[in-house]
């Protein structure tokens, strides 16, 4: 199983695959800006058009020196080259690293250990989450309430209203097959200690509480001959065992499986009667009775053995226990939660179909709108036999899968994915390894789990509770808004930046914002911006919206808006300062050029606010809680200060009046009301980009 699961798939998560094509969009334009760019400024100046600051020309035919044309080429060709430099969001990665990262070890405290970086954000895409049903949406702590002998029910002290033939067998079919053990509490006499899987834990502590099984003596009087383990695929397990030259059979496994292998049974007096047509139905009515309860049931049969083998048919029916799995508090609420975010929730069980149906409505999986759709519960072995067709028709609308496999698990994973859902899915065995390294997200236990389930999984949800899985879905979704965020005010800078020394080098021959500029920009845009919105908490606002899966775009129509509108007034202000700015506020062409570069830096610091929320205008919610940002936007400024005031000669600026900084600092600060009122503008569902491909197809 491990050689299976080791080998990687190297499949790209959505949001890899989506922010790949964003880079490569985002070079190209950037390629393209900086070839015109490179062009123009090639052109003017061998048509003459470029002028020194004396107004003489640059370029004067044979009279000009070839270093002087090598120079100004080597000039033309670095500002090219620093437009490109600035259009690739190299900050990008980082952002998503930081974001993974941060949230990460934010997730452990939340019970929940990141195996894979990647799947922090894989979750945020989820459609469909596929869960076990024992151990993560129940406590585990399984407990026999319910015991039938025959055809009537022993509520209370079975071992003094049963024949003494009927507690005997009961005592060998539980104590020789069974992968538990009974030992004595330390310290007591009368108190015993448990051990095994919980279904074994309960029937185990059952049968010494109630039929007052004595386990070493039973194991002491007889020997094992043959076993055979329980099988997923039969559920069921059973043993042949000696009692010096007695050789009897016990079967132990789901009810209606034994049930099916039985030709007569023994009732509470310990007579043996044949199971009638009757009679069988009246035995199927008591375990869909019992699974209606949300009861796990388990029968027991038995037969003389002949031969070294195990039979399998004609056996007599002991008797039929009912488990209780109490539902986990708050189970129903992450369930409610995750339906409300628009993620379906699949139930996948080993159980019976009336015992899966039962806990699923009190999760709130199934609910009364279920009842009209005949898909929405069904076994495994129905699933299995369906055509490929048939599975990609019906799997959307199954809620509950009952007596699956792991096998089945797998397929269901296959085929959702094939739909195009992003699925994550929960499991804790060895066999279910296959369908956790198949899904986006895979889910192990941490308390249940085997180790191999652990290695095939992304993330190991450490107290086994759905309500976990939850969490850790809104945890995904703040990655992926993080990211998003991020990118919006990346974009944001991209777009003015490539605008305005385009324009400037078209019209004027030269760009205003340096290589040197142009990079400082960069360094604490990509690398504090991203710091800065990597760091945001999830909050139940994320819950509200529908899950992105795999196809949505990841620049929204309400992130184009919101860049777009701050990007036109950057462009807007700062393409008058360029051409105005010296008559405006009568200064040097150098002061000029320092004014366009503060305010471009000033205008990226208040945006880093508008940032934080996509939709919401109130962009301080929650500021005094991150103090990471208030401090990065601290050392921003100061940076800033630094660069203009005492770099001069590196950045190629010059010192400003406290003027010129409150100018600058008004037209930063206008982006705020500027956000405020474009988020009130309203924006289609439907992307843009998807309008220009219908109107290709039309």
């Amino acid at each position: 199983m491990m050689s299976h699961i080791s080998r990687d798939t190297n499949e790209q998560t959505p949001l890899q695959t989506r922010l790949d094509k964003l880079t490569s969009s985002i070079g190209k334009v950037g390629l393209l800006v900086a070839f015109l760019v490179l062009l123009v400024l090639l052109i003017r100046y061998f048509t003459g058009s470029t002028k020194d600051e004396s107004g003489k020309r640059e370029y004067n035919g044979k009279k000009t020196k070839s270093d002087e044309i090598v120079n100004a080429v080597v000039e033309m060709v670095a500002a090219a080259v620093t437009i490109i430099v600035v259009a690739i969001p190299e900050g990008l990665p980082l952002a998503v690293t930081l974001t993974l990262a941060y949230s990460m070890k934010r997730m452990m405290k939340d019970q929940a250990m990141v195996r894979k970086l990647s799947a922090c954000e894989t979750m945020g895409s989820a459609t469909t989450i596929c869960t076990d049903k024992t151990g993560t949406l129940t406590l585990n702590q399984m407990k026999v309430t319910d015991s039938w002998f025959g055809l009537e029910s022993v509520k209370a002290s079975p071992s003094s209203t049963l024949s003494r033939k009927v507690v005997e067998l009961f005592h060998q079919g539980v104590a020789m097959n069974t992968t538990g053990s009974v030992f004595k509490a330390k310290g007591s006499s009368s108190e015993y200690e448990f051990s095994g899987s919980p279904t074994e834990k309960a029937i185990l502590s059952w049968a010494v509480g109630e039929l007052k099984m004595d386990m070493e003596e039973v194991i002491r009087e007889h020997e094992v001959v043959h076993v055979e383990g329980f099988n997923s695929e039969k559920k069921r397990s059973g043993v042949l065992i000696k009692k010096r030259r007695e050789i009897t059979v016990h079967w132990k496994g789901a009810a209606e499986k034994i049930l099916a292998m039985c030709s007569t049974y023994y009732d509470g007096s310990g007579v043996v009667r044949e199971i009638q047509e009757d009679d069988k139905i009246q035995f199927e009515n008591i375990i869909q009775s019992m699974a209606a309860k949300s009861l796990r049931c388990i029968a027991f049969a038995y037969s003389d053995g002949e031969t070294k083998k195990l039979k399998e048919e004609k056996l007599s029916l002991l008797g039929i226990v009912g488990i209780k799995d109490p539902c986990r508090p708050g189970v129903k609420k992450a369930v409610e939660d995750c339906q409300f975010a628009g993620v379906n929730i699949k139930m996948i069980t080993g159980d019976n179909i009336f015992t899966a149906r039962a806990i699923a409505v009190e999760c709130g999986i199934l609910t009364p709108e279920d009842e009209t759709n005949e898909d929405a519960v069904l076994e495994g072995e129905a699933f299995r036999s369906y055509t490929q067709q048939q599975r990609l028709e019906k799997v959307e609308r199954i809620k509950v899968m009952a007596r699956s496999s792991p096998f089945d698990k797998l397929l269901m994973v296959k085929c959702l994915k094939e739909l195009g859902h992003v699925v994550a899915v929960t499991g804790d065995g060895t066999n279910d390894a296959p369908a956790l390294k198949e899904a986006d997200i895979g889910l192990s236990m941490g308390i249940q789990g085997t180790e191999v389930a652990k290695e095939s999984s992304d993330i190991v949800i450490l107290d086994d509770n759905f309500a976990s899985v939850a969490t850790v879905l809104k945890w995904g979704r703040c990655v992926y808004n993080n990211i998003q965020k991020f990118i919006q005010f990346q974009l944001t800078v991209n777009v003015a930046a490539l605008v305005i020394n385009f324009v400037a080098a078209v019209s004027a021959g030269e760009v205003p914002l340096t290589a040197v500029q142009l990079l400082w920009v960069n360094l604490i845009m990509d690398t504090l911006g991203a710091l800065a919105l990597a760091t945001e908490k999830p909050t139940n606002d994320l819950m509200k919206n529908k899950p992105v899966g795999r196809t949505a775009p990841l620049i929204t129509n309400v992130m184009w808006r919101n860049l777009l509108a701050q990007a036109f007034y950057q462009i807007s202000v700062l393409l008058v300062l360029q051409f105005r700015g010296r008559s405006i506020f009568g200064v040097t062409e150098r002061v000029k050029n320092t004014l366009i570069f503060n305010t471009f830096v000033l205008c990226q610091v208040f945006n880093e606010f508008n940032a934080r929320s996509l939709e919401k205008k109130n962009v301080f919610r929650g500021l005094h809680k991150n103090r990471l940002f208030v401090g990065i936007i601290v050392v921003t400024v100061v940076l800033q200060v630094v660069m203009v005031e005492f770099l001069k000669r590196f950045a190629d600026t010059e010192r400003l009046n406290w003027g010129q900084w409150g100018v600058c600092l008004a037209i930063a600060a206008a982006s705020w009301p500027i956000g405020w009122l474009v988020k009130s503008v309203p924006v289609p569902e439907k992307h843009f980009f998807s309008y220009l491909k219908w109107k290709k197809r039309s």
